[in-house]
């Protein structure tokens, strides 16, 4: 049972994406909802003045009140209205982030919701009862409004869900299940829908999934390195002592270990000096560990801060209208990280370019007999296709705004469609390491010294995956059952 009550991790948050896990809500969490609650009826109760979104319109409309009979409507009226999210659906593993990420957020008890539209997130977390999400409809801005409103549609018994591998509307199942729609307060569907959930989410899934990658990257690179017939002096600790960023020491040190008792490395080498896509895959790989390491520093921070609109003091006896809810930090973040990982896939490919190009004793495009075989050249052509399609995705999208809402949401971060292309350069970066691996087994297989022990033993077990190819075959099968085996390989 993971209690909701204290600073959330990255790492406390990676078995939370997967089904079978629970959660609850601290006493000391209970409190501070309900405390914001009750402060927020009796500032209602005893006062006409008005408060933004709580009993005014929204957006361009915030000048316009809302009568208290109608405060209950309002908050309904907001989140059917905003459930206009297009395109495909949000992974399963991102809607749980969602859903205990927006938990977090409101327990802090300064978005004045009822502790019961609290304890039904909770409830739909615990029974694995997943809302359908769209990727597209965010603009990063007043929160991640449209994917933030489908999130909560189920609330009130609207909308669909997934639930037991089946998506069913939420009406039905809620008959199945013996639950009951909510009906929201004033305040409880502008905090629902306010805040940096959805971007949050992908952020998450983003850094542990590109922390996961950045290993495998520097032990496929080793494996790479010795296949080529390289030097290993380029890692040595002296060279990185004298430019000493922490990514590229961390990197140089990997590899080092990789190869450790390698007999390749042991021979005499021919070559003078390396290709930079190996003899600079410290500073590469390097670099981008260290952007690793500051947008982790900033999703950190957000996954432990209140992201709505107003936000609600009691002890202050102040309710106060920002803008915590803007997705700059979030959408700057998410873009460096792109352009950070794509250059991973881009300094791959040039490794499995060398690789192919029959120098340092290895035959042309690594088959036997190049001419009738055409081996391994055209998955170079699919790694190149794909890279290039990753330096397309990291095009940043902070860069970019549109005025929404009659002028009064003038600039906007696109946070959403930095999170959902960075989501899809991920793959694509794997499905490039996927390929060097390939590639490199298939060189290690040429040479009659081995490798490491750790590189020996892992190509071991590919082996028993996709054989060596001794003829021109269907590679397809060998690519995807290549990218499988790199998904699932525990280092």
């Amino acid at each position: 049972m993971f209690t909701i009550n204290q600073q959330l991790s990255l790492q406390a948050l990676k078995p939370l994406m997967h089904a079978g896990h629970q959660i609850e809500l601290a006493p000391e969490a209970i409190l501070r909802i309900q405390k914001g609650k009750k402060y927020l009826e009796d500032k209602l109760a005893g006062s006409d003045e008005l408060f933004y979104g709580i009993n005014t319109g929204f957006g361009s409309l915030c000048n316009i009140g809302i009568s208290k009979s109608e405060l209950n409507t309002l908050q309904h009226n907001l989140i059917r209205s905003h459930a206009c999210g297009m395109g495909e659906e949000v992974p399963a593993e991102i809607v749980r982030l969602m859903l205990v990420l927006k938990v977090q957020s409101l327990a802090f008890g300064h978005s004045g919701v009822a502790l019961e539209t609290v304890q039904r997130l909770v409830d739909f977390y615990n029974a694995d009862v997943l809302p359908v999400v769209y990727q597209q409809g965010s603009l990063g801005a007043s929160g991640d409004l449209a994917p933030l409103a489908h999130l909560s549609l189920p609330l009130i018994g609207e909308g669909e869900v997934l639930y037991a591998g089946k998506k069913r509307a939420t009406s039905e199942l809620f008959d199945t299940l013996g639950w009951k729609s909510l009906q929201l307060q004033a305040k409880e569907g502008l905090a629902l829908l306010n805040g940096t959930q959805f971007m949050s989410a992908y952020g998450v899934h983003a850094l542990l999934q590109s922390s996961d990658l950045l290993d495998k990257a520097d032990f496929i690179a080793a494996a790479s390195l010795d296949a080529f017939d390289g030097r290993l002096e380029p890692f040595h600790p002296a060279i990185q002592a004298v430019r000493p960023h922490p990514g590229q020491m961390k990197v140089a040190d990997n590899v080092s270990a990789h190869l450790a008792g390698s007999a390749l490395q042991a021979l005499p080498k021919t070559a003078v000096q390396d290709p930079y896509s190996f003899r600079c895959i410290p500073q590469v790989h390097g670099a981008t560990r260290d952007v690793w390491d500051f947008v982790a520093s900033v999703f950190s921070r957000e996954i432990n801060a209140v992201s709505d609109n107003p936000n609600i003091f009691p002890e202050l006896d102040l309710i106060i209208s920002g803008g915590n809810f803007h997705g700059q930090p979030l959408a700057m973040g998410l873009d460096q990280l792109a352009i950070a990982m794509s250059e991973i896939g881009a300094i791959s490919e040039r490794r499995i370019f060398q690789l192919i190009s029959g120098v340092r004793d290895l035959p042309p495009f690594l088959t036997a007999n190049s001419g009738l075989n055409s081996g391994f050249m055209i998955p170079q052509y699919t790694a190149a296709s794909i890279a290039s399609q990753n330096k397309q995705l990291a095009v940043p999208a902070s860069i970019d705004s549109i005025t929404s809402s009659n002028g009064q949401e003038d600039h906007v971060s696109m946070g959403a469609n930095a999170a959902t292309k960075l989501h899809r350069l991920l793959d694509n970066v794997q499905r490039i390491l996927a390929i060097e691996w390939m590639n490199a087994c298939q060189a290690l297989d040429f040479r009659t010294t081995k490798s490491s022990a750790a590189i020996e033993a892992a190509k071991a077990n590919y082996r028993q995956v996709v054989p060596h190819l001794d003829g021109d075959r269907y590679l397809h099968d060998d690519l995807r059952k290549s990218e499988a085996f790199i998904a699932a390989w525990k280092l």
